[in-house]
């Protein structure tokens, strides 16, 4: 099963479920489900600034499986990190997304 991954809400979301949970579980190739994209809202986008410890194995774990990570666009100018993120982790709002899984699309998507 393929799945897609929205950081939405702001309570303990990247410190504590995608930290504690979900990436430790990817980096030991054991979460069960083929994750083949990361959408962040929010605050949630301070996980993808360049130097932030929990992005820099989110990113290599991403390059190495190759799931997408985005940061929403509106979110990132709006906390003026959007050309502070770690190379190659683009920007952009649904449009963007839906066109960037078009090609392996996601059989569930889960909010969290």
């Amino acid at each position: 099963m393929k799945v897609a991954y929205i950081f939405a809400t702001q309570r303990h979301n990247v410190s504590y479920v995608l930290a504690k949970m979900i990436l430790p579980q990817l980096e030991e190739g054991r979460h069960g489900a083929e994750v083949i994209g990361m959408f962040f809202f929010e605050d949630n986008n301070f996980v993808l600034v360049d130097g932030n410890p929990i992005g820099a194995r989110l990113v290599k774990v991403a390059q190495e499986k190759n799931i997408l990570l985005m940061g929403c666009d509106q979110c990132c100018y709006e906390r003026e990190i959007a050309d502070r993120l770690f190379a190659g982790v683009p920007i952009g709002c649904f449009p963007d997304l839906y066109k960037a899984l078009s090609g392996n699309p996601p059989d569930q998507v889960i909010t969290l």
